[in-house]
């Protein structure tokens, strides 16, 4: 997913200290989208930072300011798109490279290439089991489908585990939301001084409403999958309400819970008095009246924004997953045995079969 760009507090105090980490697009907790997959809580929090120490990146923020401010031309894009599962072109015909990287993910199909035709159907009879969900010795399109999007976001995964372990303080396998205040405020929390230019109190009530939002059982307390849709938001459909009411906050400066033109457009775009307006902008202005503004009244409510913000694209997981059924489904019943799926490996993970190249490294999926 694309990185995406927004002016939060936290996200440009930590501009010099996140270099090198993987970008993502998500939204950030406590105020717009993250660049980084890197929590402000992580990197600063967990430090326990001291104000003298903060006044460097209070600096910083000040400077980017106005650095963003002096590039007019650069486009903010919030939209959350549903990616391609390769960069490759899907042509069977041409080779199965698009069908490796969309199973497997992008680095996963490059450790495959590396295996003996044997290994290959060793290793992806293992991955079968983990398909199939129900465990009935089947799987099924969606089954095939919420694979190959955990592949694909694998990453994300990942990120979780490794915010899981400074924010799981006690080891209970479980993060409370006193946890993860304490982890992320607590510094700013006991400084009798606080900076009142930064809305760190906005900020926490954010993020505890979006925390309360991902804990289903309404107990304050985050198991693994309610704390990655807290990181994530926008990766699950019950989180999606608040992913756009985030971005309405964040956009909306008169407070009328509506976006209008102006503040469409000075979102993504800080108008230089002396500079001529790009024709992206007059492009989004035009997009705005003709597409974003259903009804026409000049502004976009929260449905409006939804269908902007995250848009019904083409399922790119569901339309694979239904071709490697078909074409793996040798009995013609509309689901796959493990014998179908490793019958057909070169579909599925691909091989090398005269160069065995370098050892598997990589065991934790098996």
């Amino acid at each position: 997913m694309s990185g995406r760009h927004r002016t939060g507090v936290r996200g440009v105090l930590l501009a010099g200290r996140r270099a090198g980490n993987r970008k993502h697009k998500g939204v950030f907790p406590g105020g717009g989208s993250s660049a980084t997959s890197t929590k402000f809580s992580q990197d600063v929090g967990s430090a326990y930072m001291s104000k003298m120490e903060l006044r460097p990146f209070l600096m910083c923020f000040a400077l980017c300011v106005v650095y963003a401010t002096s590039k007019p031309t650069e486009k903010k894009d919030r939209i959350h798109h549903d990616e391609p599962l390769s960069n490759r072109e899907h042509d069977d015909a041409e080779g199965f490279d698009y069908d490796h990287e969309a199973f497997l993910g992008q680095e996963e199909a490059k450790t495959f290439d590396q295996l003996t035709p044997e290994e290959s159907k060793e290793r992806l009879g293992m991955l079968v089991e983990r398909i199939d969900e129900d465990k009935d010795g089947f799987v099924t399109v969606e089954e095939m489908k919420n694979w190959i999007k955990h592949s694909q976001k694998r990453w994300i995964y990942e990120d979780v585990d490794r915010q899981w372990k400074s924010h799981d303080l006690n080891g209970d396998n479980v993060v409370s939301w006193e946890e993860y205040k304490n982890a992320t405020y607590g510094y700013i929390l006991d400084d009798p001084e606080p900076d009142d230019s930064f809305s760190y109190k906005q900020m926490m009530s954010r993020d505890e409403r979006r925390f309360k939002m991902a804990d289903q059982d309404n107990d304050l307390m985050a198991n693994k999958e309610e704390f990655t849709a807290f990181l994530h938001p926008e990766e699950y459909d019950h989180m999606k309400d608040i992913v756009v009411l985030e971005t309405m906050e964040d956009i909306d400066k008169n407070g009328d819970g509506l976006i209008d033109l102006d503040e469409y457009i000075g979102d993504m775009y800080n108008q230089d008095s002396a500079g001529t307006e790009p024709e992206w902008v007059k492009t989004e202005r035009e997009q705005f009246s003709e597409f974003r503004d259903k009804n026409k009244d000049g502004k976009m409510d929260k449905e409006e924004t939804r269908d902007w913000i995250l848009p019904n694209d083409y399922d790119h997981a569901e339309a694979e997953a239904k071709h490697l059924v078909y074409e793996s489904d040798a009995d013609k019943d509309g689901q796959l045995t493990r014998s179908e799926i490793v019958d057909k490996y070169d579909l599925f993970v691909g091989s090398q079969a005269t160069d065995f190249g370098e050892a598997l490294t990589r065991h934790d999926e098996f």
